[in-house]
This record gives C-alpha cells, structure tokens and sequence, in this order.
C-alpha cells in the first residue's frame, strides 16, 4: 500500500465511519479496486485509522466530555455489552469478516430497514439518556459486530427505539464510538506491533491516513447531522441497497473481493 493508497482508505473511512451505510462494505469496495493486497498491516491500518475518526468526535463535542461523571458512567454502561460479548465471540466475529457475501447482504438487509425506520419510530423530544437507555443502545451495538451492519446504524436505530430525537440518538452514538473504536484500535496495533512491528516504512502511512481520516470525519459529522435532522434516513437505505448489490454482482462475476 503506498501513500495514495493511504489516503483514498482513510478519506472512505472518514466519510463513512459515522454515517449509516458500513465502512467495511466501502473499504472492501476500495481496497478491491486499487488493488490492495490484504497483509497484517493493512488489516492492522484499516482498524487503527479509527484512531483519526474519534479524534473528529473529540473536537467537534470536546464541551460534552467536561461534563459530569454520569455521562461517562452511561458510556461504560452502553459499551459494556460489546465488550463482553466481543471477547467471548472474538474467533466467531473474525470468521464472519472473512466473508465478503455476509457483508453484502447485511448491507442491503440493514437498508431495507433504514428505508423504513422514519416511519416506525416517529421524532420524539426525549433526548435525555438515561442508564436504560444506555444499556439498551449498547445492545443495539452489538449487532454491529456482524460485518457490514454499520455501527452506526444499530445504534443510532437503538436510540430511536427509546423515544430519542435523532439528532440525539445520532450524537450519543458518536459519543459510544470513542470507546468501541479506542479498545479496537489499541488492540489492533498493539497485537500488530508484538507479532510484526512498525517500522520507519508503515509508521507514515499510519500518520497520514489518521490525519486524513480526522479531516473528513469533521466534516462528514458536521453534514450528516444536519441533513438527517432535516430529511431522515431513507436516502442512507437507497444508498445501502446499492452498495450491497454491486459487491453482490462483483463477487459473483468473479472478482476478487477481499476483506482488509
């Protein structure tokens, strides 16, 4: 992977981290049309540029982490279940992201239900998260652990189905991430770095891709909750449905999709 490479991945990445259409299915998408070969680094990078993404978080909401102690307690209650349940299922989950069709069809099943979820859950005005509520959306996140459900979507849906705005839901949901996605990127480098090692080679690209990947995460947050405050998620399930199905034909037209 070379540093145009780099670049393309973590500018996906950015743009489809926080929004709810997968980042897998995109990065299987990517990496299969320049032609990136799958190695651990790549894998590892894919992963550790998330780094970039909860930075994005960070900035944009810096005002919310100054807030009480409740608010963290309520994120460790919410990533509790996916921290549980990711350990004990870890070889399970990794078997499933060797599978580019489970991705395509969670894609264009997690569509079909994002095309209706306007209408299931109306807009409500209680946005206050309180500790079952919490717990209820960290539940929705561990559906996420299936490639290509977009954790994004399960949990701002798990917001909704508690009566939460979605801009609310959507907000809590880039709260969460900032654990998830911390706990698995330092897993990832730190397993990378005792079984393979940075070197003076890879350690740039890293950089890059984190920088590029916290950029376009700024803006693709900032954009998202404006027009899904405005318009709902319909547009996102069209999106989904068209995306699963062009990794769908191109799998079974014989190109070689593979997971990074």
């Amino acid at each position: 992977m070379d540093f145009f490479q780099a670049i393309i991945l973590a500018i996906v990445e950015g743009i489809t981290e926080y929004l709810p259409v997968s980042s897998t299915g995109h990065m299987i998408i990517a990496s299969s049309i320049m032609g990136i070969a799958s190695n651990d680094f790549v894998k590892m990078f894919t992963v550790a540029i998330q780094f970039g993404a909860i930075l994005s978080v960070i900035v944009l909401y810096w005002k919310r982490f100054f807030q009480t102690l409740d608010f963290y307690f309520k994120l460790a209650v919410a990533f509790l279940p996916a921290a549980v349940l990711g350990f004990l299922l870890n070889d399970f989950i990794d078997s499933l992201l060797e599978n580019v069709v489970v991705v395509a069809i969670t894609l264009l099943l997690g569509g079909i239900v994002l095309l209706f979820v306007d209408k299931w859950f109306k807009q409500k005005e209680e946005d206050e998260v309180t500790y079952k509520k919490a717990l209820t959306i960290g539940f929705f996140q561990v559906i996420a652990m299936i490639p290509g459900v977009s954790r994004s979507a399960a949990t701002i849906i798990g917001g909704l189905s508690q009566k939460m705005g979605r801009k609310a839901a959507a907000e809590f949901s880039f709260f969460l991430a900032v654990p998830t996605m911390f706990a698995a990127t330092a897993y990832k480098m730190l397993k990378f770095h005792k079984e393979v090692g940075f070197t003076s080679d890879n350690l740039p690209l890293l950089l890059i891709g984190n920088v590029v990947a916290f950029i376009v995460a700024l803006i693709a947050i900032k954009g998202f909750i404006s027009y899904l405050t405005k318009n709902g998620f319909k547009i996102f399930g069209w999106y989904r449905i068209v995306v699963g199905t062009i990794i769908l034909v191109l799998y079974f037209m014989g190109y070689n999709l593979q997971m990074v």
